[in-house]
This record gives structure tokens, C-alpha cells and sequence, in this order.
């Protein structure tokens, strides 16, 4: 697998600091209550989407979670309309209907974010089903958390999959805890990744590290898009907050936070740059600058974008 040479490099970086940033501005509203309902950031795992994406075209499908803000930022989605879903505006790609938890935009195949354990697997599967039907040569990438694994879909899906040899790849982004419950209180085995083995396919660990991930994945993309079947690959990475924005996190210890946040995903590959003279200050903060005023008029966009009128609200629906 040939390496990202300086420009991919620094492009990495530029999408991983814009999701830490974004994640971050959404709080900031979220706490001050410009965002309805509930949303669930994923600040610590940003290396997982970045690197990724990174290896697909924009006909190549995804799936993600109640936890998706970077998965779909990392696979292109429109930085303005994005926060317009969120705020609830009519020029939000769902018209300000879906909110954090189900934002899609088909033109990227970004399938759509689902608050349903595991709902997006078989969505994903299905999708990837299509493509080989269609001898398309899209492939399908799926995100989940290791709860999700518990789920009947996760098994169903993984089986045929791997009778079809479907072109997709599993991602399990393992942050050890589903929703409030540790890994070891609801899992037998201790990694995800051990459970392809009853469906004859790879299973692949990785750490919370861009490049190992991006390497990983660029093997289990070219697997798929080749028609060799899927994959299952698991980050092992850590959120920083809790489960939702407000969520107190009061069964976790501090040290276990803390810990996590010292393994920083971007910090850790901002140094490796720098060591290897790929980025200095002066570019460090030129990133900076550039991911502010995006994200600064993004949310200027959603503040001055209208709400939809109550006529729209049958809209769009089967009856």
C-alpha cells in the first residue's frame, strides 16, 4: 500500500482538526440551545473517519451512527448545509427534519446517521448487495460501535456478506463503552475483531492512530472494490465525553478520561508532522485559521437560514 505523501498528509490533518473543531462549535450552540434534541460528538476518534474516507470516490456508499458528525464531514458532506440540519433549517440537506442523529445527503452516498443500535449495518449491507447486483464497483462503508456487535444485525449482515462477497468494509470504532456500559460487562471476547472469524473473513485491529488506520483501510477498501469480500475492521480509540452532550459521565473514572485525552489522536500525528518537517507553525495556524472562518460562516449560514413552515409538514411523507 503505497504512503500519503506531504499534501495527502497535511489534508488528513486539515479534516481531523476540522471535525475536533466542529464537534467542539456544536457544544458551544448545543449548551446555549440553538440546536433541538440531542447530539453525540466523537472527540478523540477523529483519526477513524479521516483516514477512512479518505480512501473513497463520492459514488461510494456510507453508513453511520447517532455518533456521525465526523463520518460524514470526512466523507464531503456541504460544511453550510450540514449545520443548517442541525439547527433545524428548511436548507438542511433533510430539510431540517433529520437533526444530528439521521443527516444524509445521497449525492455524497452518505446512506444516513441512525439512532438505532446496529439500524445501519443491514442498510449498509443492502447497499453494498446493490452495487454487486450491479457490477457499479462502488464500495460500502459501515460504522458502528462495539455494542452494535451484540446486535442480531451485525451477524446477519457479516453472514451474507461473506457468502456474497460483498464490497464492503465493517468499521467498529470501539471506544470501550456502549452508551453507558463497559466493554467487559456486555462482551465476551475481548475484541471485536475476533468475531469475523465465524464468517471466514478478516478481521483486522488497529490503534487509534491516523496512518495505521489509513494504511488498514486503504488494504480492506482495495479488498472490496476488487470483489475479494468484506472486511471487519476494529479502531481501538476512547471518547472523550460522555455518551451525549450534557451526559455527566459519572460512571467513569476521572483517570480513565484523562488517559484517553492524553492519547490524542491529532495532537500525536500534529507532532509526527512537525518531527518529519511536513508541517511547521506558520502551517499549523494557517490550518487553524482556515478551519475557524469555515466553521464561523457555517454557522452564521444555519443562524440566518429559516426555519420550515408548518405547511411543509406532510411534506415528503408516504401516506
Amino acid at each position: 500500500m503505497r504512503k500519503p505523501g506531504k499534501k495527502k498528509l497535511i489534508q488528513l490533518y486539515e479534516r481531523m482538526v476540522t471535525i475536533r473543531r466542529v464537534e467542539e462549535k456544536l457544544m458551544e450552540v448545543f449548551s446555549a440551545g440553538e440546536i433541538p434534541g440531542f447530539i453525540h460528538v466523537c472527540i478523540g476518534q477523529e483519526a477513524t473517519p479521516v483516514a477512512v474516507c479518505s480512501w473513497l470516490k463520492d459514488s461510494d456508499y456510507m453508513s453511520t451512527t447517532h455518533r456521525g458528525h465526523g463520518h460524514a464531514l470526512a466523507k464531503g458532506i456541504d460544511l453550510k448545509r450540514f449545520m443548517a440540519e442541525l439547527f433545524g433549517k428548511r436548507e438542511g440537506f433533510c430539510r431540517g427534519r433529520s437533526g444530528s442523529m439521521h443527516i444524509a445527503d445521497p449525492k455524497m452516498g452518505i446512506l444516513g446517521a441512525n439512532g438505532i443500535v446496529g439500524g445501519g449495518i443491514p442498510i449498509a449491507t443492502g447497499a453494498a448487495f446493490a452495487a454487486r447486483y450491479k457490477k457499479t464497483g462502488q464500495v460500502t462503508v459501515c460504522f458502528f460501535g462495539e455494542g452494535a456487535t451484540n446486535e442480531g444485525t451485525f451477524h446477519e449482515s457479516l453472514n451474507i456478506a461473506s457468502i456474497r462477497k460483498l464490497p464492503i468494509v465493517y468499521v467498529c470504532e470501539n471506544n470501550g463503552w456502549a452508551e453507558f456500559t463497559p466493554q467487559e460487562t456486555h462482551m465476551p471476547t475481548k475484541n471485536v475483531a475476533d468475531r469475523a472469524k465465524a464468517y471466514d473473513l478478516p478481521g483486522v485491529i488497529v490503534s487509534n492512530d491516523v496512518l495505521k488506520i489509513h494504511e488498514k483501510a486503504g488494504e480492506a477498501v482495495e479488498r472490496a472494490r476488487k470483489g475479494k469480500g468484506p472486511t471487519l475492521l476494529e479502531v481501538k480509540s476512547s471518547r472523550w465525553h460522555g455518551h451525549f452532550v450534557g451526559d455527566a459521565q459519572k460512571y467513569r473514572l476521572e483517570k480513565e478520561v484523562n488517559g484517553a485525552k492524553a492519547m490524542d489522536c491529532i495532537a500525536n500525528f500534529q507532532k509526527r508532522l512537525v518531527r518529519d518537517k511536513m508541517l511547521g507553525k506558520r502551517g499549523i495556524q494557517k490550518v487553524a485559521d482556515n478551519v475557524y472562518q469555515r466553521i464561523e460562516e457555517a454557522v452564521n449560514f444555519a443562524r440566518e437560514s429559516q426555519f420550515p413552515d408548518e405547511s411543509e409538514l406532510m411534506d415528503d411523507l408516504y401516506v
